[in-house]
């Protein structure tokens, strides 16, 4: 199944590739550092990468922005609000925060995959006030409580 998707390249991504799926079955686009010049990114710094594209989703989907597992396994590096969601009703550049999470700086170039992007669909909520909910096994029950094996 595919989603039809309308992208527009802005002036400072014009000579990037566009977004793309790396193999047949990969859920996400990878999105491109539209920067000028490299970036150095220090340990414990964050910032925020343009992609040099505009997209217009349509109703009831998000493009949901995802760290890469390479980046961030190779070299602590990935998405600070991940996954950062894009509305289907925004229309301005997609950008990126990137923060590096590991002992050394990191480079990020004109070009280079900082991201990937998933389409998904949204379901929209209805919330009816109550003065109780139904009971459950796990009840009220947070963090860690259904253990851990």
């Amino acid at each position: 199944m595919t989603t039809p998707v309308k992208i527009r390249r802005l002036p400072h991504g014009a000579s990037l590739p566009l977004p793309s799926y790396q193999s047949a079955d990969a859920a996400g686009l990878d999105l491109y550092a539209a920067v000028d010049a490299a970036l150095m990114l220090q340990p414990g710094e964050r910032a925020l990468v343009p992609t040099g594209i505009a997209i217009a989703l349509p109703p009831r989907t998000e493009a949901q922005v995802r760290p890469r597992s390479g980046l961030a396994a190779r070299n602590g590096v990935t998405v600070l609000n991940t996954p950062g969601t894009v509305d289907a009703d925004y229309r301005g550049e997609i950008k990126v925060i990137l923060i590096n999470l590991g002992q050394e700086p990191f480079e990020i170039e004109r070009g280079a995959r900082i991201a990937q992007m998933v389409i998904a669909p949204v379901v929209r909520a209805d919330l009816h006030e109550v003065d109780d909910l139904e009971a459950t096994e796990r009840g009220a029950g947070g963090f860690g409580s259904t253990g851990t094996r």
